[in-house]
């Protein structure tokens, strides 16, 4: 409370007013005005500390960890207060044996949340990737090890909603007196069911929060408002490492429920609800302007557009650019303040042009070379569509992203997603996801930023070892937007591989090992 004393931006210096029982005075003087020691909080994530440290390359052996350990505060504060931190004596053969069985059970606690790996010898640590995701996306070892445990090949939207609001994170959300009887409220409004029994948990609160954020719904209170955002700020980051571990077990179907999550949090959307309510001032009730438009009806509509307006890729379409088309669509129903706000918002949506490249080596040469491949699905009968490439070769996928309607954008903000419902700002971005659908298989996953006019990807991937056609698809998944989402079929024709391709793929390990060898 004190801490809001004074107008932010305008005080420099705020009051705090403290009554208390006369009785009480002098114990609250001496407790405002002497200074006292602060204890040290690092035992109780202590193993998530140690985890970002090994997974950074500064601890690499369990010596490592105890030298870590004596240069932190904690260890200050152990040897002054070891009463405090449950150590009998402060003699060095005790400290020794109280930090090396503390360095242990952390270890263990890792180990088990498979962060790491502890080597043969019993000494040396390496570390593995859910321990990297963790300390990337500053994760708690207890919610990598859920998604190790719980995440599948083929998780559905319900079940990675389950997933991320049992992490770890949102177990010291609060939920106060008598909000289980408000939760057991919220839960009847929603269409997901909750466990009954657990209306108190923390888990399930966060579960209903973010149903009613899909939802829209109304809240109870203005303190759930003020929770739905700090879920809201933890759910990207935890999303990410959702990402990534799906991405490392090669699943490209929870990978790309995974991508539409994160659509979903953004625009506070289902998935299954019509991309076109993500406009402002469109609800359920006004989706009918769009179902009853025709080409004919539309003043000044798109040239050659045809067909029904489903999403917001054919009334983009639809509009061609023009603001008067659009207000001819949904004039009907709305105020011409709401349809320049719709527009607006309809307006700064991207429209981006996909072109790829397939770079590697063909045939006997020397060198890598390009290859242009079609920016649409091509037809399987038609022998010119299909890309020769060799067997068990890495080569790159570049993908070249043209905005088309860029509009001049040259400021800052412009990059900004449009989310009113969002309570962070956010920049647009993509996913792009290479996978193979007859395996379900995820070959490849880079992240691209923000595309002003163009942009250019490279992803690397591994052709298959056995020979004959294939085909690999590519999906443009947007990250802060329903409905624009693109995909594209890559077909393959792998032949054997070549003499050169060998000796170059050979040469380039030779070199990478030598590389590593020196830098040892």
């Amino acid at each position: 409370m004190m801490g809001r004393a004074g107008r932010p931006q305008f005080d420099d210096q705020g009051k705090a007013v403290i009554l208390v029982h006369d009785i009480k005075k002098d114990f609250y003087k001496k407790f405002l005005y002497e200074p006292f020691p602060v204890e040290s909080s690092l035992l109780a994530v202590l193993s998530d500390h140690l985890n970002a440290e090994i997974a950074a390359g500064t601890i690499a052996s369990k010596q490592d960890a105890l030298d870590y350990i004596t240069w932190t505060y904690f260890f200050r504060r152990l040897v002054m207060n070891p009463s405090y931190y449950s150590l009998e004596d402060v003699s060095h053969e005790s400290i020794n044996k109280f930090l090396s069985n503390l360095v242990e059970k952390s270890l263990r606690d890792l180990e088990s949340s498979y962060c790491m790996a502890i080597g043969e010898d019993n000494h040396t640590i390496e570390p593995l990737t859910h321990g990297r995701i963790a300390s990337y996306y500053y994760l708690k070892h207890q919610t990598v090890r859920m998604f190790h445990e719980r995440l599948k090949p083929e998780c559905s939207l319900q079940d990675l909603l389950l997933i991320l609001t049992d992490a770890e994170e949102y177990a010291e959300l609060p939920v106060r007196h008598n909000e289980d009887q408000l939760n057991s409220e919220l839960a009847r409004r929603l269409p997901l069911e909750v466990n009954p029994h657990s209306y108190d948990s923390a888990h399930t609160k966060t579960h209903l929060l973010l149903q009613a954020h899909f939802s829209r719904a109304t809240l109870p209170c203005s303190d759930y408002g003020t929770d739905t955002k700090t879920v809201l700020d933890n759910a990207m980051r935890i999303c990410q490492a959702m990402l990534d571990v799906a991405a490392s077990e090669g699943w490209l179907v929870t990978a790309l429920s995974v991508c539409n999550l994160v659509q979903m949090i953004i625009q506070a959307r289902w998935l299954h609800d019509s991309s076109l309510l993500t406009l402002p001032h469109i609800e359920q009730q006004d989706l009918y302007l769009f179902r009853k438009w025709s080409p004919g009806k539309a003043m000044g509509g798109a040239r050659g557009f045809q067909g029904p307006i489903e999403g917001l890729p054919e009334l983009m379409a639809a509009c061609d650019g023009r603001e008067s088309a659009f207000a001819a669509i949904v004039g009907g129903g709305l105020q011409q303040s709401q349809v320049s706000q719709a527009w607006a918002f309809l307006s700064h949506l991207p429209v981006l042009e996909v072109e790829m490249r397939v770079k590697g080596w063909w045939g006997e040469s020397q060198e890598q070379s390009e290859r242009l491949l079609p920016s649409a699905v091509a037809n399987i009968r038609n022998q010119k569509s299909w890309l020769d490439i060799h067997a068990d070769q890495e080569y790159v996928l570049q993908v070249h992203l043209h905005r088309l309607n860029t509009g001049g954008q040259k400021r800052r903000q412009d990059s900004r997603a449009m989310a009113p419902h969002f309570p962070k700002l956010k920049d647009e971005g993509w996913f792009l996801v290479l996978g193979e659908v007859e395996k379900r298989e995820l070959l490849a996953v880079k992240r691209v930023g923000y595309v002003r006019n163009r942009s250019t990807a490279s992803v690397a991937f591994f052709t298959p070892e056995k020979t004959g056609r294939c085909i690999y698809t590519l999906y443009l998944m947007s990250d802060s937007y329903l409905g624009l989402d693109q995909q594209y079929d890559i077909h393959l024709n792998v032949t054997p591989p070549s003499v050169s391709a060998q000796v170059n793929s050979e040469v380039s390990e030779s070199m990478d090992s030598l590389a590593v060898g020196g830098s040892s």
